[in-house]
């Protein structure tokens, strides 16, 4: 079924804005650009203090859900009497019970109650839902596009592939028109529980590089040989355990002590915390620097102020990963080398010994073997990062991700 270029597609998304997802509001911008018309109904209240950019440009109406349903409870009864009219709502009833079921949980009651208001509130000229991340955002848009008798998709990403019971990943990816995914990986694993592997597609996300545009620094000449000679590292990742930070603290702590360097990191995150004082126990203080979230404006800032990117990425103990951090594309696009790790779509990025190292997770030994050798060769950290920026430039490109996704949704002229 195709969207008219005259109807309005539903946008689900788990929190708008957020700092850590420009990967999402870089399509939202795109598909305004190409004369698509959104609404945005977002599950979660922002909890960043700033916005990006591109944040201020996204012109699209947010409808913010009922986080927690006492706290709104006349809203939900009100969107419920008008949702149990609609065409779809037994069927999606149906549907939530047999979920509710088999993960009886607080969430997966919220979950139904925020697609009742979503379903209820909608504009009515929404002709399509499309719901960023299949878990939670994914199960409120089947359930109100099901309620009202519309076609949905979905984007996933890499928690809400790698931490979804199978069951629910096969009956969602079934049930919806299509869905697209980030990495190779992802892809082969959904189009195992799709009835059709034409349900799944890969998607990169590609950067606008308009606002990453080649970096003015022509090379990096700085070796660590001594303090004006201090290597830069940088990683810009929340600080959540898939990220890897306690390891690469722990590689800084085996560097040579002949070796100078610094090292900045740019995120939030529950664990900041925990990595301050892990670097403050390394007696690693002097050499580090936690700049917590910031617009992207600085974000690119320090991508020009920095020699080497650092982020060795792990499969978490809930089995949470990344995809293919937007983080390292965005790096790449700025000419600088990459050491990471071999998760999930970071080899469809990375190559070894091409535009930067890959590592073992959970090794600091080898993550210092790895940064001394780049922090010590500027002629070989350079070449990477040349051929990295070429790469992200041929494949990594923004316009190529919104032809597809308006292809899929019918809206192509």
């Amino acid at each position: 079924m195709n969207t008219p270029k005259n109807k309005t597609l539903a946008v689900v998304l788990k929190g708008y804005p957020r700092l850590s997802e420009t990967f999402i509001a870089q399509e939202i911008l795109n598909l305004q650009k190409a004369g698509t018309n959104l609404q945005l109904a977002s599950l979660r209240h922002p909890t960043d203090s700033k916005r990006h950019p591109i944040h201020h440009e996204i012109k699209a109406p947010v409808m913010y859900l009922p986080e927690y349903v006492h706290e709104e409870w006349a809203r939900c009864f009100k969107a419920w009497k008008i949702a149990r009219k609609l065409s779809g709502y037994k069927e999606a009833r149906a549907i939530w019970l047999k979920d509710l079921w088999r993960d009886r949980t607080r969430n997966r009651v919220r979950r139904f109650v925020q697609a009742i208001v979503v379903a209820s509130e909608l504009n009515e000229n929404v002709a399509w839902l499309y719901g960023h991340f299949i878990h939670t955002p994914g199960s409120v848009t089947r359930y109100a596009a099901i309620m009202r008798g519309l076609p949905f998709s979905f984007s996933a990403h890499a928690k809400d592939i790698w931490t979804s019971p199978d069951w629910e990943l096969s009956e969602k990816l079934n049930d919806a028109e299509w869905t697209v995914t980030c990495t190779a990986g992802g892809a082969s694993h959904l189009k195992s529980l799709a009835n059709s592997e034409h349900k799944v597609r890969l998607v990169y996300h590609g950067l606008d590089l308009e606002r990453f545009p080649i970096p003015e620094n022509t090379s990096s000449n700085r070796d660590g040989s001594n303090s004006t000679n201090a290597v830069q590292f940088l990683s810009v990742g929340r600080a959540v355990e898939k990220k890897g930070l306690d390891t690469l603290l722990n590689a800084f702590s085996k560097l040579p002590d002949d070796l100078h360097w610094r090292w900045t990191h740019i995120a939030g995150g529950p664990l900041l915390s925990d990595l301050k004082q892990q670097a403050e126990e390394l007696g690693l203080s002097e050499n580090v620097q936690f700049l917590g979230s910031q617009a992207q404006s600085r974000v690119l800032q320090a991508y020009n102020e920095s020699d080497l990117f650092v982020l060795p990425c792990r499969i978490a103990k809930d089995g949470d990963r990344d995809g293919l951090p937007n983080v390292i594309v965005e790096a790449q696009s700025q000419r600088l080398a990459v050491i990471s790790t071999p998760i999930s779509g970071i080899p469809e990025l990375i190559k070894n010994g091409e535009n930067g190292t890959l590592v073992p997770p959970n090794d600091p030994a080898k993550l210092a073997a790895a940064l001394e050798q780049l922090s010590k060769d500027p002629d070989l950290r350079n070449k990477m990062g040349q051929q990295g920026m070429k790469k992200v430039r041929n494949d990594f490109d923004a316009t190529k991700e919104i032809d597809l996704l308006l292809e899929l949704l019918g809206q192509t002229s």
